[in-house]
């Protein structure tokens, strides 16, 4: 009986380390919110895909690959990101190693790109540099919405590549993100 115990906790645990590691292989850069956005944004591996998706309280909203929200960080000036260091472990920058595409509603011809201080290439969507949030753990979510950290306020960016500006779940505070520096 201790035998077959014994056994099967040892199967159960290589199950589980095997699923970790398929899962921090099968993202970009091992990031565990998803698809082309990185918290080490020189580690993107392939062309970021941006396409849409109907979030509940901000409506339909670009997302990246895997359905993750994308925002916008007022604090940008123009493709320029502002998010550097701990903000982006936050709010990982979505960076691509080959043209972005659009596809389900995002329109092709408003992405683009910017390189960010590290060297690394970042998505821009009508000339915003797109981020995903650590906070959103799923697709459908956008807990990061209007929320004011490392010194300005994100947004959903929605298909015109606007700010979507009302709604969401993060309000006016902080979530504990900091709002200090840029990193």
């Amino acid at each position: 009986m201790f035998r077959m115990r014994t056994i099967l906790m040892i199967a159960a645990l290589a199950l589980g380390l095997a699923a970790c590691a398929n899962n921090s292989s099968s993202s970009a850069g091992g990031n565990p919110y998803g698809g082309d956005a990185t918290s080490a944004p020189s580690m993107a591996s392939g062309a970021a895909t941006i396409q849409t998706a109907k979030v509940p309280g901000v409506g339909t909203v670009l997302t990246n690959g895997d359905g993750m929200t994308l925002y916008l960080f007022e604090a940008d000036t123009g493709t320029t990101s502002a998010c550097t260091g701990a903000c982006s472990q936050s709010w990982p920058p979505v960076t691509t190693s080959g043209n972005a595409t659009g596809t389900m509603g995002a329109t092709s011809s408003m992405l683009g790109t910017t390189t960010r201080d590290d060297g690394s290439t970042q998505v821009t969507y009508n000339g915003h540099p797109l981020y995903t949030y650590a906070g959103d753990t799923s697709s459908g979510t956008a807990s990061g919405q209007g929320i004011n950290a490392f010194g300005g306020l994100w947004y959903v960016v929605n298909t015109a590549g606007d700010a979507v500006k009302g709604g969401g779940g993060g309000g006016g505070g902080n979530s504990g993100y900091g709002s200090g520096g840029y990193g």
